[in-house]
């Protein structure tokens, strides 16, 4: 007889978390039709963190991809008119890449998705559940870092 794995449990329960939000995120996305995948959904998002237009190479790094990944996903948004590149003032060799105001409408919409997705997510807990789970999820995304080494 095999005892249980409480943190294997968990680690599924998150898993099944993680995949669950991302179908209702998709959902919520295709509703709106904006024509957009989740990756380039992603991609809009981080350019709309940016207080200047970024290099691909500064996207590349933010979203933890090779920057190839980053050149088709940035020509898909350029074709739909979501962003487009710009040279840099400075650096003619530099390409940055800007929000157009198509880009800056569709990220409105997929801010309006989130929340929606959110709310659908989050609809059986109480508010001081979502208050706990928010202050687990900082400590599971920090790593624990105030804590880290100590016993």
């Amino acid at each position: 007889m095999t005892t249980p794995d409480p943190d294997g449990l968990l680690a599924e329960q998150l898993l099944r978390l993680t995949r669950r939000v991302h179908r209702i995120q998709k959902r919520h996305l295709q509703q709106r039709i904006l024509g957009i995948t989740p990756a380039q959904s992603r991609l809009l998002r981080t350019l709309g963190e940016y207080d200047a237009p970024p290099r691909m190479a500064d996207l590349a790094g933010r979203l933890e991809v090779v920057p190839r990944a980053v050149t088709t996903l940035v020509d898909g948004l350029e074709a739909n008119g979501q962003v487009r590149r710009a040279p840099d003032p400075t650096n003619r060799r530099v390409i940055r890449i800007e929000l157009t105001d198509q880009g800056r409408e569709t990220l409105r919409e997929l801010h309006g998705a989130r929340r929606s997705a959110a709310e659908e997510i989050l609809a059986p807990l109480t508010d001081v559940e979502r208050r706990v789970l928010g202050t687990l999820l900082d400590t599971l995304v920090d790593g624990g870092s105030g804590g880290e080494g100590q016993c």
